[in-house]
């Protein structure tokens, strides 16, 4: 008999989630071969999109970095102090399906949409001379194809909703954890969870600094990412107002599981005290309570 750890054994009972997400990712990389849609940009159009062509202050590599490898570092994190593989377990696969749920809509969206970036006419016309179609009066871009073509990608800002996406579902993680609604009033706990909204917000503005989207790319890139992630987190764990807030549904499902039999037929008197029961036995096995 091959042994399985606990972990391994929750992974392969949501092995069609896993799947679900490579089939986004195949899906998500397709998007970004597919040639979006070249809206008509007239002469008259070029006013709002002669903006400078500048380098991006926070390049898309760094975006998966802030909004996916920081939050999992945090999820393990936590986990070596708790040791609930079904915290780790859903709140990774909570924010890989938020990430790439998001970049499939915003790319869709993207290629559908065909929105011209503020720098458009530096990407088209590199040498700054213009060249229009004599018959429509559409541009004829005379430069690079690769370039040419992000330039039809503006509205909605990936960066942006991949960073709401991934910090966001990582605030609403934060907020169930350290108890933020215990009705204590601790404005510290507050403040930590809005920081990744901060920082997911100072992403977006960026994009407006340098010129690469309008601001209404980066309001729907944001409400995209944020509305995800959401979604995402309250399908596996409660709301953080909840006193089960702390931990996912299945972490709970499981306590249920294995009560005593005769405690099953008393399960409404009961349910209120396994929250603080639950609790107890977990912070009995690692020596710490929660904040």
């Amino acid at each position: 008999m091959v042994f399985q750890s606990p972990g391994s054994k929750l992974a392969l009972s949501h092995k069609h989630d896993w799947l679900i997400l490579q089939l986004l990712a195949v899906m998500e990389g397709i998007l970004n071969f597919i040639e979006p849609f070249h809206r008509y940009v007239g002469k008259e159009m070029m006013t709002d999109l002669m903006f400078p062509f500048k380098e991006d202050t926070i390049p898309m590599w760094a975006v998966p970095i802030l909004s996916i490898l920081l939050p999992i570092l945090i999820f393990v994190a936590f986990y070596f102090a708790r040791r609930d593989a079904y915290d780790l377990h859903h709140a990774t696969l909570g924010l890989m399906f938020a990430s790439l749920i998001t970049g499939v809509i915003t790319d869709s969206i993207k290629d559908a949409v065909g929105r011209p970036r503020p720098n458009f006419f530096q990407r088209c016309f590199p040498d700054k001379k213009p060249v229009f179609d004599k018959d429509t009066g559409d541009v004829l871009c005379t430069g690079i194809k690769a370039i040419i073509k992000e330039g039809y990608k503006s509205f909605p800002s990936g960066h942006t909703s991949w960073s709401f996406a991934g910090l966001g579902f990582l605030s609403w993680y934060l907020s169930g954890k350290i108890r933020v609604f215990d009705r204590r009033g601790h404005i510290g706990k507050l403040c930590l969870v809005l920081l990744p909204l901060l920082v997911a917000a100072l992403i977006g503005v960026t994009r407006v600094d340098d010129y690469w989207h309008h601001w209404t790319d980066v309001f729907a890139g944001g409400m995209i990412g944020l509305t995800v992630a959401s979604i995402c987190y309250l399908l596996l764990f409660p709301f953080p107002t909840n006193p089960r807030g702390w931990a996912p549904h299945a972490f709970f499902h499981r306590m249920e599981e294995v009560e005593c039999p005769s405690l099953r037929s008393s399960r409404t008197q009961h349910v209120s005290n396994l929250d603080e029961m639950s609790l107890q036995m977990v912070e009995m096995e690692n020596g710490t309570t929660y904040m």
